[in-house]
C-alpha cells in the first residue's frame, strides 16, 4: 500500500485513456485487509485508480510499478481477487495513504465480480506499456541543444550530489548517535564488571556476564575468517562455518530457534564489517553445519524457505509451541504470532505451514484475511 499516492481530482495527462473500471472493489496490503473497500477501480493507460465517492477520497498506482500479476478465482465465502507483485517504494514518490509496508504485493478483490475481465485487460496494458512510448516522445520533442542542455545538466548533477551528501551525512550522525548510546552503555557495564572483578575477585553475577557478552557480540566479530587466511579450498568454508555457530548461538536461542538465512547472512555480515561474505559462501558453510557435528542445522521448508535452526529445537518442537499459543487464543495470523515467539513474520508462516502439514491447525482463508485455528479433530492436539 505503500506504492499508492494520495489524488485530488481524477485527471488524465496527454496520451492517457482510460481502458476499464469495476465498482465494488477491496484493497488488501499483502495478507491484511484495509479500509479502502467498496471503490472502484479504474485502469488506464498508465495507472490504477481507486476512487471512492462517498467518502471523497482517491489513490493511484503507476502500471510502471508492477512487476507480475495473479488472479485467484472465486471460491466457497472468498471473493475473486488479483495479485500485484510490485518493484520498491521510489524515493522521490509523494506520501500516500501509507508511509511503509512490510509486503511487497498487494490484493484487489472484486465482490461484484468481473476480475477476470480486468484482469485480461491488465495484462493488455502491461504488455504495451505506454508509459515508456510516452516519456521518450517527450524526451525527444523537448530536449534542448548545445549549450543549453549541458547547463541543465551539470545543475541537475550538482543538485542530485547534494541531496545524495544530505542523505549521507544524515544516515552518518543517526549510527553515530547509535554507537555513542551503545558505547555510554558499554563503559557502564565494564565498570561494574571491573570493580566486581576487583572486590570479589571474579565472582559475577550470570546476568552481568550475559548483559557483557551480548554487548561485545553488538560491538562486531574481531577476527573474521577471511579467504586470505584460510585459502579457497573447504577449510575457508569450514572455519566459517565454526564461526557462524558461534556467533549465532545466542542469537538463535532468541529467536525461538529458528532464523531465516537471509537474517543469518544480514546480521553476520553487520557483525564483520567491512570484511564482508558472499551469500554463497554463507550458504555452503550452513550446509556443513551437520558434517562438523555443530549445534545449528540447515533447514528448507516446502515453500523453498532457507532457514538456520538449532539442533534441540525440532520442528515439531516447534509446531508444538504453536498450537500452544493457538489454542490459548482460539486463532492467530503469521503476523500476530510473529512477535509471539519472537521470530520473523517469514519464519513464523512456515511455522503454521509446518502445523498445518502435521494436521495440528487448520486455515481459514476468507475476505477478512488467513487465518489459523486449532484443528478439533486431532487427538490430543
Amino acid at each position: 500500500m505503500d506504492r499508492f499516492m494520495w489524488v485530488t481530482t481524477i485527471s488524465l495527462i496527454k496520451g492517457e485513456f482510460e481502458v476499464i473500471q469495476k465498482h465494488n472493489v477491496r484493497i488488501y496490503d499483502g495478507d491484511n485487509r484495509t479500509n479502502f473497500d467498496c471503490g472502484t477501480l479504474r485502469l488506464t493507460s498508465h495507472q490504477l485508480i481507486w476512487d471512492d465517492q462517498l467518502q471523497d477520497r482517491t489513490i493511484s498506482l503507476g502500471l510502471n510499478l508492477v512487476q507480475k500479476t495473479e488472479e485467484v478465482i472465486a471460491g466457497f465465502n472468498r471473493s475473486a481477487k488479483i495479485i500485484l507483485y510490485l518493484q520498491s517504494k521510489p524515493t522521490s514518490q509523494e506520501p500516500g495513504p501509507k508511509i511503509s509496508s512490510q509486503f511487497n504485493y498487494i490484493r484487489l478483490s472484486f465482490r461484484a465480480g468481473g476480475q477476470s475481465e480486468y484482469y485480461a485487460a491488465l495484462c493488455n496494458q502491461l504488455s504495451r506499456k505506454r508509459w515508456i512510448t510516452q516519456v521518450t516522445n517527450q524526451r525527444q520533442a523537448t530536449r534542448p541543444s548545445g549549450r543549453h542542455m549541458g547547463i541543465v545538466g551539470i545543475e541537475r548533477k550538482i543538485e542530485q550530489k547534494q541531496k545524495e551528501t544530505q542523505s549521507t551525512i544524515s544516515q552518518a550522525f543517526s549510527d553515530l548517535n547509535a554507537l555513542m548510546d551503545k558505547a555510554k552503555e558499554m563503559v557502564a557495564i565494564a565498570d561494574r564488571v571491573a570493580k566486581k572483578i576487583e572486590e570479589k575477585k571474579g565472582q559475577l553475577s550470570d546476568d552481568e556476564t550475559v548483559q557483557f557478552k551480548s554487548y561485545l557480540l553488538s560491538m562486531g566479530i574481531n577476527d573474521p575468517v577471511t579467504r586470505e587466511e584460510h585459502g579457497y579450498g573447504n577449510k575457508y568454508h569450514e572455519e566459517l562455518a565454526k564461526q557462524l555457530a558461534t556467533f549465532l548461538k545466542s542469537l538463535i536461542e532468541k529467536s525461538d530457534g529458528l532464523m531465516t538465512l537471509t537474517d543469518v547472512y544480514c546480521m553476520y555480515n553487520r557483525a564483520r564489517g567491512i570484511e564482508l561474505v558472499s551469500p554463497e559462501d554463507v550458504f555452503i558453510a550452513c550446509k556443513l553445519f551437520e558434517s562438523l557435528k555443530l549445534p545449528l542445522r540447515l533447514r528448507e521448508f516446502d515453500s523453498g524457505v532457507l532457514a538456520v535452526q538449532s539442533e534441540s529445537h525440532s520442528v515439531e518442537v516447534i509446531v508444538e509451541k504453536i498450537t500452544k499459543i493457538i489454542k490459548s487464543k482460539g486463532c492467530i495470523t503469521a503476523e500476530e504470532l510473529s512477535p509471539l515467539v519472537k521470530t520473523s513474520i517469514t519464519v513464523a508462516k512456515e511455522g503454521l505451514s509446518a502445523a498445518e502439514n502435521l494436521g495440528m491447525v487448520c486455515r481459514d482463508d476468507s475476505v477478512e484475511g488467513l487465518r489459523f485455528y486449532l484443528n478439533r479433530f486431532m487427538k490430543d492436539p
